[in-house]
């Protein structure tokens, strides 16, 4: 495990905070659609992502999720942390966007390391502002974008995660992410490809911008 953290953190962390790492934390693979963090846990590890990506949901009371934001290699989830340092039950919901891996930290080394290595409390705090950033972001998303640029934004940060123009989810997927219907998303994506944004294949949405 040691040589992967040194992959991913090697210029973030100290050599001994890797070390420390390496010692207490779980390695845990994860596939794409797989459930890391659901409504109502209690959060007694924070991740730390490897390699892959997740998508970080927020619950509709009355009908479906909300897509918040994606979590790269590199990345943690700020909200896990807060989950975890204030002991109290999640209110988002984690999923595998592609396969990957991430080291699991039991919460209570987090709480030592704030005190102990200062690249460590720069690597939270920076979390929080980042992901605080993205929570602005997708806010200012849904109150100002019209349903197009949306999706069109979508398709972008979903090309960018994958590292692929190719985007392979369904058109019913993609409505589930946005919390919209089918059809809205296929006249949309239609829409798009006659402008020449997209191209639609058979099983796969390339994007063109």
């Amino acid at each position: 495990m040691k040589a992967l953290l040194q992959q991913t953190y090697g210029g973030l962390f100290e050599e001994k905070l890797i070390e420390e790492i390496a010692q207490v934390a779980i390695l845990k693979d994860f596939k794409e659609g797989d459930v890391l963090m659901d409504y109502g846990d209690y959060i007694k590890k924070m991740p730390l992502l490897l390699s892959g990506a997740i998508k970080i949901l927020r619950e509709d009371f009355d009908e479906g999720e909300l897509l918040l934001y994606f979590i790269e290699k590199g990345n943690t989830c700020a909200m896990s942390m807060a989950c975890c340092i204030g002991n109290s039950q999640s209110e988002i919901k984690a999923v595998g966007e592609t396969k990957g891996q991430v080291v699991m930290i039991p919460v209570v080394y987090m709480e030592e390391w704030l005190g102990k290595y200062k690249s460590w409390r720069n690597f939270v705090f920076n979390s929080y502002n980042d992901r605080l950033k993205e929570m602005l972001n997708a806010i200012d998303t849904l109150a100002f974008m019209h349903m197009d640029e949306r999706l069109l934004k979508y398709l972008m940060d979903k090309t960018k995660i994958n590292n692929s123009r190719f985007i392979q989810n369904t058109h019913q997927e993609i409505a589930y992410d946005l919390h919209t219907s089918r059809v809205v998303i296929s006249r949309l994506l239609k829409a798009l490809e006659n402008t020449g944004k997209i191209k639609l294949h058979r099983a796969a949405i390339e994007l063109l911008t």
